[in-house]
């Protein structure tokens, strides 16, 4: 009986390893062809499609990206950079205090509260007047507020870290208040704390969307020295397509072959290389938040 078990047990071993090894290399594959494909020449692509290894290996893509506009990129990654750490930490904020205030029970009209952040779910007052109330009253126009103000509060994630509060056991704030605390020391020495799960994750949401807006730029930001990476690439990838389709003359790449459809796994490449380095040391405090919500009852 205890042998099957432990044949048993080894099979479910295998079994679950090799499910997510082959479901590794599944992930792994897109990202492995955007590679190879930035590495290759255009005319290879061309004439025989994507393959996941390098065809007539090229750095033709890099060059035409880097000839002109190095300083530019290494300028919008700064820019990048401090708008998701700045944006992420401000939201974070902002979201987890109105979240921890509607989940108190004992708040008034915390319902009605929570109506408000939820008809915005549902009902906006459009594109024109967002932009004439951002740009007429509160001044969002070339300037790095721009890029944070807009996306600073989401009401899904807040719903989400309200009910992550909401679960809390009530009598660690009621001892709390019979040691003197206010409702913003329970906040951030009781409620912050036991929430780690949820912060990690809705920090995670926002570090992606900060990161990877462009929108904004495009609707605020005219000054160059402020454009973010993504909407500095896209410029990049615009110029290339129109170039490509005959409406731009050509003579501004020079000896180089023209990358187009290559320029697309560069900027991708270019894009994602600093989330892919990073991710490892994120994926460490994930995993210990984890295991701290696991264990908090």
């Amino acid at each position: 009986m205890l042998r099957n078990a432990g044949l048993n047990d080894r099979l479910v071993s295998v079994f679950a390893y090799g499910f997510i090894s082959l479901f590794a290399v599944l992930c792994l594959y897109p990202l492995l062809l955007t590679l190879s494909v930035s590495f290759s020449s255009e005319q290879a692509i061309a004439r025989n499609g994507y393959s996941i290894f390098p065809q007539d290996f090229s750095l033709d893509t890099y060059r035409y990206i880097f000839a002109n506009s190095g300083s530019r990129i290494a300028r919008s990654y700064v820019v990048t950079i401090f708008v998701t750490i700045a944006g992420t930490l401000g939201a974070l904020l902002l979201t987890s205090m109105v979240a921890y205030a509607i989940s108190i029970k004992k708040l008034r009209y915390r319902n009605v509260i929570a109506f408000i952040c939820n008809f915005t779910i549902i009902f906006s007052a459009g594109l024109i007047p967002w932009y004439i109330v951002s740009v007429n009253y509160y001044g969002l126009k070339n300037s790095l507020l721009a890029l944070i103000v807009p996306s600073i509060f989401n009401v899904w994630n807040m719903f989400l870290l309200r009910t992550y509060f909401a679960h809390i056991s009530p009598s660690l704030y009621e001892a709390a208040e019979v040691d003197g605390a206010n409702h913003f020391t329970i906040y951030w020495k009781v409620a912050l704390p036991l929430s780690k799960t949820a912060l990690l994750t809705v920090g995670l949401m926002y570090a992606l969307q900060y990161w990877n807006d462009w929108w904004h730029a495009l609707i605020f930001i005219n000054d160059r020295d402020l454009f973010p990476l993504q909407y500095f690439l896209y410029n990049i990838l615009s110029n290339v397509n129109a170039i490509s389709s005959g409406r731009i003359p050509a003579g501004a790449s020079g000896s180089i072959t023209l990358p187009a459809e290559t320029v697309k796994m560069a900027v991708t490449i270019i894009t994602i290389g600093p989330i892919l380095f990073l991710y490892p040391f994120v994926q460490k405090y994930f995993v210990q938040g984890i295991m701290t919500g696991a264990v908090k009852e």
